[in-house]
């Protein structure tokens, strides 16, 4: 006698009750672009409904936010300075730190900030450049100073994007010494030098100059090494690993969450949201059903945690 699964099938009823992942609005965190300047609100061009907001109007978008139930965003900012050393990333009035605070003004929403140099550098690069070529340790005490001006202005945890190994120690060391013992690292662990980028790059304007990141960021075709960076990373401190991205990366995901006991977050990236958009434009695919079935995998996969374009849009619609 064959086995009749399709019994549990039958209806949304059953369909429910044996259904084995669950997504909610809780697994999601919505990323923020924020721009030095007054009165901005600028829509990313490859990234339809996700807009640029200086912080004069960070209210609107974090009333979306918490409208929609979402707990956590992760801030990214985008000066008007930059230069070899990446000083305006931890400048006491950057442009994280001014957003940082406005935001702990008008909200108890969650706050992560992405910590990196790309933004801020003229070359575009993660770290500081010499001789053509990104130094590691140097880069470190940057990477340092950038997360302490961040928790010093209020952030509720920092989340390193650079991929310069030590990184971790380096900043757990330093938020400790000065008496930060209770806010947590979320490390980029596996991050990919992807193709999937690009719609970010053109939201932050952190396209490198020259050459690109293939050096510290991970080989697509890698997955044990993957395995090293998460392993590496959580001795050092981190609290929370990602992978990034998520979708081409299930696999990297379902590894790590057999692996290791900590919470896995991944990053469903600007280009996974763009080909969403873009298709669902042309009328090709069904938006929502899409977007629900993306993030589900990902969450089967292992995920404890999305970061996602899709997170206030999903939250009101989608469940």
């Amino acid at each position: 006698m064959f086995k009749r699964t399709r019994r549990l099938r039958q209806n949304e009823n059953i369909r429910s009750l044996v259904r084995e992942t669950f997504l909610t609005k809780n697994d999601l965190i919505y990323p923020v672009f924020v721009v030095d300047g007054k009165n901005k609100k600028e829509e990313v061009p490859s990234m339809p409904g996700v807009y640029r907001y200086s912080v004069d109007r960070l209210e609107e978008i974090i009333e979306e936010v918490e409208k929609a139930g979402i707990k956590g965003i992760m801030v990214f900012g985008i000066p008007s300075f930059k230069d070899e050393y990446a000083t305006s990333a931890y400048a006491e009035d950057g442009v994280v730190q001014n957003a940082v605070r406005k935001i702990k003004e008008i909200s108890k929403v969650y706050v992560i900030t992405d910590v990196c140099l790309c933004q801020y550098t003229v070359h575009g690069h993660c770290g500081i450049v010499k001789e053509g070529f990104v130094d590691n340790d140097e880069t470190l005490e940057y990477l340092a100073k950038v997360a302490l001006s961040h928790v010093k202005a209020g952030a509720d945890m920092v989340a390193p994007s650079d991929m310069m190994d030590g990184r971790i120690k380096k900043i757990r060391m330093t938020l400790d010494e000065q008496g930060y013992v209770n806010i947590p690292i979320m490390a980029y662990s596996a991050k990919y030098a992807s193709s999937f980028y690009g719609p970010f790059r053109e939201a932050a304007f952190s396209a490198p100059q020259f050459g690109d990141r293939k050096t510290y960021q991970m080989d697509p075709a890698n997955i044990r090494e993957a395995m090293i960076e998460i392993e590496n990373d959580i001795e050092e401190g981190a609290d929370i690993v990602m992978v990034k991205p998520a979708l081409s990366y299930l696999d990297v995901i379902r590894w790590a969450r057999d692996r290791f006991d900590v919470p896995i977050a991944a990053y469903n990236v600007s280009g996974e949201y763009s080909m969403v958009k873009a298709a669902s434009k042309m009328g090709w695919l069904d938006e929502k059903k899409v977007v629900y079935e993306i993030l589900t995998s990902i969450k089967r996969a292992g995920a404890d945690i999305i970061i996602t374009y899709f997170a206030s849009d999903f939250s009101l619609d989608y469940i």
